[in-house]
């Protein structure tokens, strides 16, 4: 089966974790599907099952059941070779603690994301996406040099580098101030409606309130969807 209509779709997700004799369910049969243009926020309390929904819609972890698909393609139960390519190729990933390296300049992340995607993949030159985030004059700094404000926003840059139809986010506002969190939603908002889809995982209320629609999780199963 191949879905072309959605932009990111996951269906009857199950994830199960072992510690000796105990098992922990972390997803139940979680469905999710975002389409171009789109602001999905996934809420819930903590151990709801947000991250791990995240970690298995981007291919970093596989489910013990159920399929995810990226731009029509099968993403889950795949080889870490084959989830690895369709990552850097289609999905940005946007953490609330900085994914930067600190040894790299702003740009030498940028570059360094865009080393690890399929030939052919990319979008404008570097300047112009830092420009576009309004960070251009901050290229050359090292991720210890930028405020928290610049070092969200050079995240998203890398999330962004190879201009991904899928932007994945967990709790990308967590430790931003109220300025810096209205600044960095409106990008993403901006991002949706230049055709990405974006998908966030969040316990704020404007992340909630900047988003078309809301998926609430809790115990691992989808609850509620508005």
């Amino acid at each position: 089966m191949e879905v072309t209509e959605r932009a990111l779709e996951a269906q009857d997700l199950y994830r199960f974790y072992w510690a000796g004799d105990e098992e922990t369910l972390a997803l139940r049969g979680v469905s999710v599907a975002v389409s171009p243009g789109e602001v999905v926020a996934v809420v819930g309390p903590s151990g709801s099952g947000k991250s791990t929904l995240l970690s298995c819609l981007a291919g970093l972890d596989e489910p013990s059941g159920g399929t995810v698909w990226v731009g029509g393609e099968r993403m889950s139960h795949r080889p870490e070779k084959v989830r690895a390519g369709l990552r850097a190729a289609k999905i940005g990933i946007l953490l609330q603690t900085s994914s930067l390296f600190d040894h790299l300049t702003v740009a030498g992340n940028i570059r360094l994301s865009r080393s690890l995607a399929p030939k052919g993949t990319g979008g404008s030159s570097v300047g112009d996406l830092l420009e576009s985030l309004g960070i251009r004059d901050r290229s050359n700094a090292f991720p210890p040099q930028l405020s928290g404000g610049e070092s969200a926003r050079a995240g998203l840059a890398v999330a962004l580098a190879n201009d991904p139809p899928v932007i994945l986010a967990d709790e990308p506002t967590g430790e931003l101030d109220e300025e810096t969190e209205r600044r960095l939603l409106a990008l993403l908002t901006l991002r949706a409606s230049d055709g990405g889809a974006v998908l966030v995982a969040s316990h704020s209320p404007a992340v909630r309130k900047a988003a078309d629609r809301v998926i609430t999780l809790s115990d691992g199963r989808v609850t509620d969807e508005v």
